[in-house]
């Protein structure tokens, strides 16, 4: 049973409301945000144990070859499971930090032990933190554990270092199994960091400010990130204007299904992703 804690802290309950409008909003990002008045998520894996046991880590990997099987049929190649593992996991965490962000303009720091893996069912818990960066004027700027930063640039800086600072160990721990250099591992990170908040947007109905805020986030390789949100625009056969980008780091999926290779991989041509847009 988690410990109970004798009053919620004020800072991680405002961030267990935040989360749960995001969750509410995003369909794609299965997580559960635990009550901030307990000590740990239901799930017994967190996130720092897959950077400190070979065991947890394998098992992070053998659970998504295992889902590869049941959802494609096939059995994927190591590296291959490994590194749709590592997507999933970017992309789900990313999105918690930048989601408040892009919502509520302040920043979570989520630290690998406050999350938790369910790796049969491939979901996550969130243990919220009093850790939050904001901008002045905040109501959470006087509450323990929130530190205020200067303006929006700023902030944009304490979301990517968040990311970064999240994802920098296990990256470490899981590099040599997807077999890419830190190049290719960062630009994973990076286009999962985008990706996300040009979903949000589309749940919002607000792709195009979505577009503008991922792009004032990443306007160009910003370490440890190797590229900018770099998104351009097609033109549909209506005339019509779609964003859309380039991923930088391959997640694999044309590896499980060569034939539906994502919408923004670089070994899809432009006239196809029009027509997946516009089909």
């Amino acid at each position: 049973m988690p410990t109970v804690l004798e009053s919620p802290p004020a800072l991680a309950s405002v961030l267990a409301a935040d989360y749960r409008r995001l969750t509410g909003v995003c369909e794609a990002l299965d997580v559960e945000v635990a009550d901030p008045w307990t000590a740990a998520g239901r799930h017994a894996l967190s996130g720092a144990e897959l950077t400190s046991d070979q065991r947890s880590l394998d098992g992070f990997v053998d659970a998504e070859a295992a889902r590869i099987r049941t959802r494609h049929g096939r059995t994927p190649r190591p590296h291959v499971a490994a590194s749709r593992a590592l997507h999933d996991y970017a992309w789900s965490i990313a999105l918690l930090m930048s989601g408040v962000w892009y919502i509520k303009r302040r920043v979570p720091r989520v630290r690998p032990q406050s999350v938790g893996l369910d790796l049969a069912a491939g979901t996550y818990t969130i243990t919220p933190e009093p850790r939050v960066a904001c901008l002045p004027g905040d109501p959470v700027a006087a509450l323990p554990g929130a530190v205020t930063v200067a303006d929006e640039e700023a902030l944009r800086a304490e979301l990517r270092a968040a990311v970064a600072d999240h994802m920098r160990p296990l990256l470490t721990a899981l590099g040599p199994a997807v077999r890419r250099g830190p190049r290719a591992l960062w630009g994973m990170v990076g286009d999962d960091l985008v990706s996300g908040i040009w979903y949000l947007g589309r749940r919002l109905g607000s792709e195009d400010d979505a577009v503008r805020a991922a792009t004032a986030l990443l306007p160009e390789p910003v370490s440890p990130y190797p590229a900018g949100a770099d998104f351009r625009l097609l033109t549909g056969t209506d005339g019509r204007h779609h964003p859309t980008r380039t991923r930088t780091g391959c997640c694999l999926y044309y590896a499980i299904r060569p034939d539906e290779a994502c919408a923004t991989c670089p070994r899809t041509c432009d006239a196809e992703r029009l027509r997946r847009l516009e089909s």
